[in-house]
């Protein structure tokens, strides 16, 4: 995966990612058609250190890929805390409960395979910590749908909100997944129940915390 100069220092100047993760990372690039839609070294170390600070008991993500995210975020569960992670392809399963089955939270880490805007309804409130990052066109769906899960003083992690800088050009990108991004930003800035800030990191990361 390509790394600019300055990610690749921050890398070399951060604390390294585990064995499992890094092979997980390396069998992405090998076995998946989008790899590129892994969090990776740098990011993945970001949503840990959140994680560890946060401290959850349920982790909620949408958007499970091969599953590096969710280990990433499992680091700073509670003991006893759990993580329930979603994804509507069926292709990723084996490859990500193959991962998870060697961490060591083998027992706290739920698959859902099929589709977010159908389970996130069945799902009981109390999420201490809420990943988003899966089809950009659904983001505001998503963020409706998840916002009620999260309890108060919670936070919600969204991944490519600034998407590869075509939600500066809105006048210019006009397709479905852009669009879906541009709502969803004015959408959580605008939602005064949310403290939020948006960061350049990476493809571009929103922190909120649900303040009522």
């Amino acid at each position: 995966m390509f790394q600019n100069p300055e990610e690749t220092y921050c890398i070399a100047h951060s604390t390294a990612q585990s064995k499992l993760l890094a092979d997980l990372e390396r069998v992405t690039f090998l076995r998946s058609a989008y790899p590129h839609m892994i969090s990776g070294a740098l990011q993945g170390r970001v949503l840990a250190m959140i994680s560890k600070l946060v401290k959850p008991l349920r982790v909620l993500e949408i958007g499970t890929f091969t599953g590096y995210s969710a280990l990433c975020l499992c680091e700073g569960l509670q003991p006893g805390g759990s993580v329930i992670t979603i994804d509507n392809n069926p292709e990723i399963e084996l490859i990500a409960k193959s991962y998870f089955s060697q961490s060591s939270w083998k027992d706290q880490i739920e698959l859902k395979i099929g589709d977010a805007v159908t389970i996130l309804p069945t799902l009981n409130q109390g999420f201490d910590l809420i990943f988003i990052d899966a089809d950009k066109e659904n983001y505001p769906v998503y963020y409706a749908l998840a916002v009620s899960l999260l309890n108060s003083g919670g936070l919600m992690l969204v991944d490519n909100v600034l998407w590869g800088g075509k939600v500066l050009q809105p006048a210019v990108h006009h397709d479905k997944e852009t669009r879906g991004v541009l709502s969803f930003n004015q959408l959580l800035v605008n939602d005064s129940a949310m403290e939020v800030v948006m960061i350049p990191l990476r493809d571009g990361l929103t922190m909120a915390r649900k303040v009522s």
